[in-house]
């Protein structure tokens, strides 16, 4: 069922239910306070709830309940503050606080690739629940929110029954999301949709219930978000079927990226002309050195890996290519690196000793810190290894990359970057990097050789500066 809220016509009655704490509007815990529980807890507080957020790591409790944010998020830190002071919002290590004071519980744990396989990795969403479960005294509901393969939730109804006293009911529902690392707190007070996945009217209620602080909102400013509500199984696929199709697109404009390259193409010419059939739409459609992050590379492989556990793996056979393309960008770089620096590649790969090479960009897209699976650090680690001194500068994720890849030079700023470079490569889209002046930059380099691995500076500009330019997909 699909409810566009607000809406013309009435809205199908949704049971007005009681949180089972007494308050009057649910009370809301969120489990594990990484990227998405952090985010989730904050944004809710500013929308009026009473919120816990719940994490073992007591460092980043202890931050969080400081007022310090620990990763990158434009607007966060202002609503920390904020609702800190106002009360509505606090961190606690414990379970049994939680159990004591939430009525909807938001799982938001990791889900990380397994060591041993394509698979994600549930370790964490079973100690949350378990551990949650086990300390409750009163009714509550359960909500998953981290990306899981199919069959979860019900996998999860099984540790409740076992570890919460069955006479409590606690139920169990499902509600994924769907942030953009940079938009994130726009997407959870304003988002695109809603999706749950109920099994009773009781859990339907009071899920609403917990979502209605993003109804008012919305109401309040006209507009209309829409309200899923399905099975546990749609529910879980919904996410995973977005990224796969996200990152189908990316891979396929990459895909059409290396024609060009051979055909003598360009592929954000083509891309254009493309992206204006309102069946295709131009999002997505940025060829470059492709996706990264902690969510579209493990979860394209987590549904395929679960996706052949249920007997539909050739259904997804295409998500290989998918991936395969994607990771063949980044070596596409190495060997235009060797290109324009006059290097010859063997059985080994090119060889770029001696030459030193200005990485710009170290997070897997801009307005983060998030350096997970980015193809730019990856690139990095490339030239590092083909023998090129490698110069690495992102304006927010320094302090992950060094952390990440301690092998690489990290300079403080794009100036010390690129000083004496004899090749530049932009590979993440910082509004720094796109706006940066050819002229003062060719002055600070050994060579005027530009790769723009996001398609994200201006040919013409470059090249009337002096550079040699390379974009990705383009002649």
């Amino acid at each position: 069922m699909t409810i566009p809220y607000p809406n013309t016509q009435p809205m199908p009655a949704i049971a007005a239910v009681t949180p089972p704490s007494g308050s009057a509007r649910p009370r809301l815990t969120f489990l594990g306070t990484g990227y998405l529980g952090a985010t989730y807890a904050i944004c809710y507080a500013e929308l009026g709830y009473e919120v816990l957020g719940v994490d073992v790591d007591e460092q980043k409790i202890a931050g969080l309940a400081s007022g310090v944010v620990p990763f990158h998020e434009p607007g966060l830190d202002e609503l920390l503050r904020r609702n800190l002071a106002a009360g509505r919002l606090r961190f606690s290590t414990d379970y049994q606080d939680a159990a004591e004071f939430g009525d909807v519980h938001f799982i938001c744990v990791g889900t990380p690739q397994r060591a041993d396989g394509m698979g994600a990795d549930l370790t964490y969403v079973e100690s949350s629940v378990v551990n949650l479960a086990q300390h409750l005294t009163r009714k509550a509901l359960i909500v998953g929110k981290s990306t899981v393969p199919v069959g979860t939730a019900e996998w999860i109804e099984q540790l409740v029954g076992k570890h919460a006293a069955p006479e409590l009911g606690v139920e169990v529902a499902w509600s994924p999301e769907f942030l953009q690392e940079g938009f994130a707190v726009e997407d959870v007070l304003r988002p695109n949709r809603i999706v749950v996945g109920v099994k009773s009217d009781w859990s339907n209620g009071l899920l609403y219930a917990a979502h209605k602080g993003v109804f008012d909102l919305a109401a309040t400013e006209d507009r209309e978000v829409p309200l899923v509500i399905t099975d546990f199984s749609t529910a879980e696929l919904v996410k995973v079927a977005a990224n796969a199709f996200l990152a189908t697109k990316i891979s396929f404009i990459n895909a059409m990226a290396e024609v060009c390259e051979v055909a003598g193409g360009d592929v954000t010419q083509l891309a254009r002309a493309i992206g204006y059939d309102p069946r295709i739409g131009n999002r997505f459609l940025q060829a470059g050195v492709g996706f990264g992050g902690g969510c579209l590379p493990k979860d394209i492989r987590a549904f395929q890996a679960r996706a052949q556990e249920l007997g539909a793996g050739e259904a997804l056979r295409f998500l290989h290519e998918v991936d395969l393309i994607n990771l063949r960008r980044r070596t596409r770089v190495l060997n235009l690196a060797a290109e324009l620096l006059g290097r010859r590649s063997g059985p080994a790969g090119p060889d770029l000793s001696g030459a030193r090479i200005a990485v710009l960009g170290a997070t897997f897209k801009p307005n983060s810190d998030d350096i997970r699976d980015a193809p730019s650090l990856a690139v990095a680690g490339l030239l590092l290894k083909a023998g090129a001194d490698v110069r690495v500068y992102d304006p927010e994720g320094m302090d992950n990359a060094k952390k990440a890849a301690p092998d690489l030079t990290y300079e403080p700023t794009l100036n010390d970057a690129v000083r004496d470079a004899d090749l530049v490569c932009v590979l993440t889209e910082w509004a720094d990097f796109r706006n940066a002046d050819p002229i003062a930059v060719g002055e600070l380099v050994a060579g005027k050789k530009v790769i723009d691995g996001r398609n994200c500076l201006d040919p013409a500009l470059w090249s009337q500066a002096g550079w040699v330019y390379r974009g990705m997909g383009r002649p």
